[in-house]
């Protein structure tokens, strides 16, 4: 190949970038359109002010306890819904971690304490050095949103936001344990949500 050949090329190159800026510009000039200096029409939202409205308490219904919830749920759909973890989670005895640690084992097993995985510093401020267990509860809110139960938690995972759906996969999570950790009393008083 001589050096003829190259500068052509080079050339060619440039004269096709030349003519695309130059194109660019134009288009640019030619179709450019100036913001209006008044809207054709404003949109104006009134805010309810009413009693009713209860402002933010109002907006976000009661949560119903996971253990009323888990009397009814169904983890034939859970294991439906594990599906979503996979990507990142293995469920079996044994199992590989992946992105996230294996499942098995998950309810009431010490947070942060899944051999072989490196969690994030924030999951381990919240297993309060081991002391703190998976329940029932925890996994509840955590699911629903991991990132907003534990604050700069590594799992991107977005949530579950329906109360069913995370009710349905923890049933099915109680199924990963040679012996699935009795469910929690209805009656009872629930635990307070804990907060990181």
């Amino acid at each position: 190949m001589n050096s003829s050949y190259v500068n052509m090329g080079v050339g060619a190159l440039l004269a096709t970038l030349f003519v695309l800026k130059s194109v660019s510009l134009a288009s640019g000039f030619i179709f450019h359109s100036e913001a209006p200096e008044k809207p054709g029409f404003a949109i104006i939202a009134a805010e309810d002010t009413s009693a009713e409205a209860g402002g933010k308490a109002a907006a976000a219904a009661p949560e119903t306890p996971i253990a009323k919830l888990l009397q009814t749920a169904d983890a034939k759909v859970g294991e439906t819904i594990f599906k979503k973890c996979q990507a990142c989670h293995d469920g079996t005895k044994g199992g590989p971690n992946k992105v996230g640690p294996d499942l098995w084992g998950i309810v009431d097993r010490p947070v942060a304490e899944h051999e072989g995985f490196a969690y994030s510093a924030a999951i381990k401020d919240f297993s309060k050095g081991g002391t703190e267990k998976w329940t029932y509860d925890h996994i509840y809110h955590f699911v629903a949103a991991p990132k907003k139960f534990i604050p700069g938690t590594a799992m991107g995972f977005a949530g579950l936001p329906k109360e069913k759906d995370r009710a349905d996969l923890i049933a099915f999570l109680r199924t990963l344990a040679d012996t699935p950790v009795p469910l929690p009393d209805p009656n009872a008083a629930p635990a307070p949500a804990a907060t990181n």
